[in-house]
């Protein structure tokens, strides 16, 4: 059995660089408080707790006081840092730039709105905590949208700005993209820019793994696709690598791996997701070429 990691997997710049600046805060020991698990991933939020990362909610945060808080890749609204400044808290911010950046066009785009009673609506997942910092900047007022039937939120004899999670799906976002077009003009007999704003706000280090999964999940037999279950991202890499492949498998870690899955001809990629460390592929790898004599005997 040959057993490949693709290369292009794994951690994104920002999840990388909020696991770096949790680790270097916690060097000298001392316990951090992060809000809401820092990536996605269970296995790399136990590592992280035995080293002193707690992960923290919103109404824990209102309790503490005089302490170091982390922000994680995915971003807050402007009401944590409202709570940070009241109570006196510390705030490690290792939000990721392209959501920064994201957050603060859809603020301007909410404030140009309210001039033409305009909507702001953010293709994603709701309670996601990226969807809930950007929602933030437009007082909680923008309509989130993951399914058709969602769209039936949106008034569309009224202007329409739509944006993107930055880890949502290109092919989803256009689709949606598309289904508005065609809503706004079966309301108003046409289209302009003042009717609607599409942007595409869904991050190129995450989009451009794409159709790199697609060439990885082709050129292997078996496809074990490494993420954690709360992986918005890793949800949809992996439906790409089933889409290509059918004979793709989601995994959390290598205990949930079924060795029926495989024959002992087989080439086995393995991929994650942006919240996937390194070190469980490598372990999932591990684990299957230790299997093979196992699978000879099935």
């Amino acid at each position: 059995m040959q057993v490949d990691i693709d290369q292009h997997s794994g951690y994104c710049f920002g999840v990388e660089f909020a696991i770096q600046m949790a680790e270097d805060e916690m060097s000298d020991g001392q316990e951090l408080y992060c809000l809401g698990d820092i990536v996605h991933n269970a296995m790399e939020v136990d590592r992280l707790y035995q080293k002193g990362l707690r992960t923290i909610d919103r109404e824990q945060l209102e309790q503490l006081r005089d302490c170091k808080v982390l922000i994680r890749a995915h971003g807050e609204p402007p009401e944590t840092y409202e709570t940070a400044l009241k109570n006196n808290i510390e705030l490690i911010d290792a939000s990721c730039p392209v959501v920064l950046k994201l957050q603060n066009r859809i603020k301007h785009a909410y404030d140009k709105a309210q001039s033409v009673d305009g909507q702001i609506v953010i293709y994603g997942k709701p309670g996601h905590a990226e969807v809930i910092g950007l929602t933030g900047q437009t007082n909680d007022e923008a309509i989130i949208i993951t399914t058709e039937e969602d769209l039936e939120q949106i008034d569309f004899s009224r202007p329409v700005t739509l944006y993107s999670q930055t880890t949502k799906s290109t092919k989803g976002f256009y689709k949606m993209k598309e289904l508005i077009e065609e809503r706004i003009k079966a309301n108003k007999g046409s289209l302009s820019v003042e009717d609607f704003q599409a942007n595409d706000s869904i991050c190129r280090q995450v989009s451009n793994r794409e159709p790199k999964m697609i060439q990885f999940s082709s050129t292997h037999d078996v496809i074990l696709f490494v993420a954690g279950k709360k992986s918005s991202n890793g949800r949809a890499l992996y439906n790409v690598c089933l889409s290509n492949n059918p004979r793709s498998y989601f995994v959390e870690n290598e205990d949930e791996i079924n060795l029926d899955w495989f024959k002992p001809e087989d080439s086995v990629g393995i991929c994650g997701a942006t919240s996937t460390p390194r070190w469980l592929m490598e372990n999932v790898a591990n684990f299957l070429m230790a299997q093979e004599e196992n699978l000879a005997e099935i």
